[in-house]
């Protein structure tokens, strides 16, 4: 009887452990830009504030219609704070905390908080990192997520021509527009 009793209880145990697993699923979002669509993995469980912020914008549609407005190809491109031409800049809400350090590392493919030198300064606007930036995890830019499709688009954006336009620089000559950016279902 005992020799039964194990099997089952391992069993069970397993089947709880996945069970679990299920409920620990990463939110993801779709952006679909003028270069392509990328995918992007959240890391709630490092970033819950920053995370929660990220979604609440991409829930009010914030993102629809901004552009990357910084483009640098051997470091990041930027985006989520205006709309094309760089003719309007998009009301945000309220700063949220930083959650650096959080264990997450600004590498190529993550996606993190742009701010002002402040620490406590991200709203709504984010960057992807093109390539492994680990020394921005000592100035604190927060990581939250990762790129996990459309890395090929993110090259794309990269090596966009840009130019100064006003007081901004490495702006990309054309647009490169974010069209939506929407949960994943």
């Amino acid at each position: 009887m005992k020799v039964l009793f194990l099997p089952a209880l391992l069993a069970s145990l397993l089947t709880i452990v996945s069970a679990r697993g299920d409920d620990t699923k990463k939110p993801v979002v779709i952006m679909e830009t003028s270069a392509g669509t990328i995918k992007i993995e959240l890391n709630e469980e490092k970033s819950p504030i920053t995370v929660k912020n990220f979604l609440q914008y991409v829930d009010d549609k914030h993102y629809d219609g901004t552009v990357f407005h910084r483009v640098i190809a051997d470091f990041m491109i930027q985006g989520g704070g205006f709309t094309p031409g760089m003719k309007e800049e998009k009301q945000t809400r309220k700063p949220i905390k930083n959650e650096m350090p959080n264990g997450l590392s600004n590498e190529r493919g993550t996606i993190s908080m742009a701010r002002l030198p402040d620490p406590d300064t991200a709203t709504a606007q984010f960057f992807i990192n093109t390539v492994d930036n680990s020394r921005l995890d000592r100035a604190r830019y927060c990581v939250f997520g990762k790129v996990v499709e459309g890395l090929d688009v993110v090259d794309k954006i990269r090596r966009v021509k840009t130019a100064s336009k006003g007081v901004h620089d490495d702006v990309p000559v054309d647009d490169v527009v974010i069209k939506s950016v929407r949960r994943a279902k």
